[in-house]
């Protein structure tokens, strides 16, 4: 029996093929979801299945005691990408790469004499292990009941009050440049610029939350790119695997030593492979002009459906194919989301009046065509 700990919809997929589903019963779904921003390729990728096939039949696990091939050549990918000079360091899942960025962050603050604050923004979600918790600015994600939660974490409402806040104890601020379960919210250009210099002549560390808007989801690699701005810590995970569970936290500072942190399973020798696949195949898709057409298209389709339904829906928000659209009354965010799903398409919810779309980075036209198709007949029947 399984725990009581999630709200699952009544239904299960046992086949799925680009952003198509289908379920027990043989009726096929549209995904705007792709696994919340996970399978960036779409579902049953042919060459990751192969890449995945070739690895099992040759090296799954040895350990980090021992040098791993794709591991290294996953590292020296991701810091070229990056520009070059980062460090990489892998694990399991976004919370397990912001766990890495804390205790970065805090021997950081300790070797310049400082105490360990690190401080995030109102509505940020950074993970749910006890640490990253307590780093997401969101009340609703500190329950007494798991308390008492670490010290050394504090969240402000916005980024002209972490400047304000800084002081001799802080040793690093992270920021989700798209802040995913706060409303699809992009933060502004000109204030992050702003904090990132600040920081920088502060000597406190600018970490950047990129597990769900980094690896193209927003149109670039890394959204920190949009941003004109270089972080000292980047934290991935989602479509870096495409759905094997793979994390990467990135550092352009030297800190750790043996001994300092580790992981079991994190980076071994399957996922490492097939996430240098997905690299290569995004890259390409970035690169061929592809992915900003398909980009363009999809904002094209939710501008129209916002205009077609302004009645209740206020604006588009969010980044490439990161992206939200805005109720103007909430409580119809429950009902859009529970129609979509009886009309066979998938989409997701962020915060209290904003629907999510995350969909496959590599959508097709005629995918993205029936899941609005779909779309229109699930609000239609969710504002009768």
């Amino acid at each position: 029996m399984l725990m009581n700990n999630y709200s699952r919809a009544d239904v299960g997929f046992v086949r799925g093929d680009g952003a198509i589903l289908w379920d027990d019963s043989g009726k096929d779904y549209i995904d705007f979801a792709s696994g919340i921003g996970v399978c960036a390729l779409g579902h049953s990728h042919k060459g990751v299945a192969k890449v995945i096939a070739k690895q099992a039949k040759t090296l799954l696990h040895t350990s980090n005691l021992y040098n791993i091939a794709p591991q290294t050549k996953l590292a020296d990918k991701i810091s070229n990408l990056l520009g070059g000079g980062y460090e990489l360091f892998f694990a399991n899942s976004g919370a397990e790469a912001n766990e890495c960025a804390i205790k970065l962050a805090r021997k950081f603050g300790f070797s310049k004499g400082r105490k360990s604050e690190i401080i995030s923004l109102k509505n940020s979600f950074h993970g749910r292990t006890i640490a990253t918790l307590a780093m997401t600015g969101q009340d609703k994600f500190h329950p007494d009941e798991f308390g008492a939660y670490p010290d050394g974490f504090k969240f402000y409402d916005s980024i002209d009050d972490i400047i304000a806040n800084l002081n001799e104890n802080t040793a690093a601020v992270i920021i989700e440049l798209v802040q995913g379960e706060g409303g699809i919210n992009p933060l502004d250009k000109d204030k992050v610029q702003n904090l990132a210099k600040i920081l920088n002549q502060k000597d406190i560390l600018l970490i950047t939350d990129e597990v769900q808007c980094g690896v193209y989801r927003t149109g670039e690699f890394v959204t920190s790119k949009l941003y004109d701005i270089t972080p000292d810590i980047i934290t991935f995970a989602k479509g870096l695997g495409n759905g094997v569970p793979i994390s990467a936290c990135a550092t352009r500072k030297s800190i750790f030593s043996p001994g300092d942190h580790g992981s079991t399973f994190g980076g071994g020798f399957l996922v490492t492979a097939v996430s240098e696949y997905v690299l290569d195949k995004l890259d390409e898709l970035k690169n061929s002009g592809k992915l900003d057409k398909i980009i363009a298209k999809f904002e094209k389709k939710i501008d129209k459906l916002i205009e077609e339904n302004s009645d209740i829906f206020l604006k588009r928000v969010g980044i490439g194919l990161m992206q939200g659209v805005v109720l103007k009354d909430p409580n119809l965010l429950s009902q859009i989301v529970s129609k979509a799903l009886e009309n066979r398409v998938l989409i997701l919810r962020s915060g209290d009046r904003t629907l999510r779309f995350l969909p496959p980075l590599n959508l097709s036209k005629k995918e993205m065509k029936e899941g609005f198709i779909r779309l229109n007949l699930a609000i239609n029947k969710a504002k009768k």
